[in-house]
């Protein structure tokens, strides 16, 4: 085949990669015992940030904590804004039989509301927002998510929900959408795989599954891919997970506007 027709695997095979091969019974296990949940989704985005919307998701954490152990909130609302995760959200809200009292946007997506909420039952979970990477961390900064900055930082709620604190939450072993940039990277530990980080907190947390990213993602393309992901779901629920998003992105790739 010439190089303008190569043969993607991902045209044929949806893709689910486990933290290890003895992790699939440990999981299997874990979801039985939980059984189903009974909310079907809680989202969070459009933190209240006052830069110019950029349509691109992920930035460096090394200025954010460059002043100590607390995310500094001043430098987090010069961060872009991210008005189109309003609409990411809401699609997937009523793609799953969800409410907008159900997704958590501007003053109300802070990390004092996640760690509130009873997430125990709730069988999706997303975060559409700014994910901060490892790998040139300063001091005690840690992977993270960005959320809304508050009037004044304190430990509990700085404006970044870190990689320890998703670690100390209680979830339903069902999905996380982690809807930003570099959320798979690795924890900055020397040898750690790609699968870490923020991803192997929410293992910690009781997730069962993740909807992570390897690499900075454009931000209409992750709100495309995503919608489309559950459309899918919606139209064939016996496709999985993984069916779904290859179909997504396959469509995506046929778009030659990206």
């Amino acid at each position: 085949t010439g190089k303008d027709k190569a043969a993607w695997l991902a045209e044929k095979y949806g893709f689910t990669t486990l933290p290890s091969v003895s992790s699939l019974r440990a999981l299997r296990v874990l979801a039985k015992k939980a059984g189903p949940g009974t909310d079907p989704f809680a989202g969070f985005g459009n933190p209240l940030l006052q830069g110019d919307p950029s349509n691109r998701r992920g930035i460096s954490i090394v200025p954010i904590f460059s002043k100590g152990d607390k995310a500094d909130a001043n430098e987090l609302r010069k961060l872009s804004a991210l008005p189109e995760t309003v609409d990411e959200l809401r699609v997937i809200a009523r793609s799953l039989g969800a409410s907008n009292d159900n997704v958590y946007l501007g003053e109300n997506a802070t990390e004092g509301r996640v760690k509130s909420l009873d997430l125990s039952k709730t069988n999706v979970i997303a975060f559409a927002t700014h994910g901060l990477i490892a790998g040139e961390l300063r001091g005690l900064a840690e992977p993270g998510l960005v959320l809304t900055p508050p009037a004044t930082a304190t430990r509990d709620d700085d404006g970044v929900l870190t990689a320890s604190e998703v670690a100390q939450l209680k979830l339903h072993p069902g999905l996380v959408i982690l809807s930003a940039c570099n959320t798979a990277s690795a924890d900055g530990t020397p040898g750690a795989g790609g699968l870490s980080g923020l991803a192997k907190a929410f293992f910690y947390a009781g997730s069962q599954s993740l909807l992570v990213s390897h690499w900075a993602v454009p931000s209409e393309a992750a709100k495309r891919l995503t919608t489309e992901m559950f459309t899918n779901l919606k139209k064939d629920p016996g496709m999985g997970r993984s069916e779904a998003l290859r179909r997504s992105m396959m469509s995506l790739a046929a778009n030659d506007t990206f």
